[in-house]
């Protein structure tokens, strides 16, 4: 006898994809912020490992998320309207700005498959022998090996926020067995959190992993429909290069028509068309220097 493989996007218990035993558990203590935190990245689990999902789209949003975090950590204004700009309409020679750096190391560690020479191209003022000293100084559960990492990072480096936080996903995306870093933890935390350590690190973690699992997991099954649908209107497009396109935008959080393989002209009209058909949205709301997303 066989048995169908269930769907985990739609057997995860509600339309947002979680459970709402989970999405409403209140983690008082390290025992239960344990319980909830490791049911919700269970989830989380089954949906990375479903084909169905745009898991490169997925983990690009939370690179956005994660650098809005980082940067308010350190004080700075720009929030994620900010940051896309500072990234996507940067020209040829231009520099990114303290902000738009941030933003481009959360990216370049969620797009690369995890490893130590991938996060040592991303983190460049980090050299790959220190990252994998700090990487081995997690143990135990995946969450515990995060915080230990995160705190082992911290204590070296008080000031390497973006640092501390990309190798805590890392540590806990290796003892998960997932491909690629998925930044989870930076916008779960807060800044008074970054002080902590030991068991109360641990705690933070847990509930901070619980909360951006949770939104993870709505986000996913969100953009798994709006991709589902972005695909399913690719025929309608006449453009020679569309399918090309298309696909930059299931990888991608932003897309600027000059980044499609397309003639200027004609990918301002592509862009404009999929909005049209409600496959894609216009994220700036400016009637020029535009970005488009799923």
């Amino acid at each position: 006898m066989t048995f169908a493989r269930p769907d985990p996007l739609s057997a995860l218990g509600t339309p947002s994809g979680t459970p709402s035993w989970i999405s409403s558990a209140r983690a008082e203590t390290l025992e239960d912020a344990t319980f909830f935190s490791g049911a919700a990245l269970s989830h989380l689990h089954l949906v990375l490992a479903c084909e169905e999902a745009p898991h490169a789209l997925l983990r690009d949003r939370l690179a956005l998320r994660a650098a809005e975090a980082c940067v308010a950590f350190s004080g700075r204004p720009e929030r994620a309207a900010e940051l896309r700009d500072a990234i996507h309409l940067l020209r040829p020679g231009d520099l990114p700005g303290p902000a738009g750096e941030t933003c481009l190391e959360w990216r370049r560690a969620a797009e690369r498959p995890l490893s130590v020479k991938a996060l040592a191209r991303t983190l460049p003022g980090a050299a790959p022998g220190q990252i994998a000293t700090w990487l081995d100084a997690g143990r135990g559960p995946p969450v515990t090996r995060a915080a230990m990492v995160l705190e082992a990072v911290l204590s070296e480096a008080p000031r390497a926020t973006t640092p501390a936080l990309v190798l805590a996903d890392a540590a806990l995306a290796q003892a998960l067995g997932w491909p690629h870093l998925v930044p989870l933890l930076a916008a779960g935390v807060t800044r008074a959190d970054l002080r902590k350590q030991g068991d109360d690190l641990r705690l933070a973690g847990h509930r901070a992993l619980l909360a951006s699992a949770v939104e993870a997991l709505r986000l996913s099954a969100d953009l798994t429909r709006r991709a589902a649908h972005l695909t399913a209107v690719t025929p309608k497009l006449r453009a020679k290069g569309a399918g090309a396109a298309v696909e930059i935008f299931l990888t991608r959080d932003a897309v600027a028509p000059s980044a499609l393989p397309l003639p200027d002209r004609a990918a301002r009209r592509l862009c404009d068309r999929l909005v049209d058909l409600g496959a894609v949205r216009e994220l700036t709301g400016r009637d020029t220097f535009r970005l488009y997303g799923v």
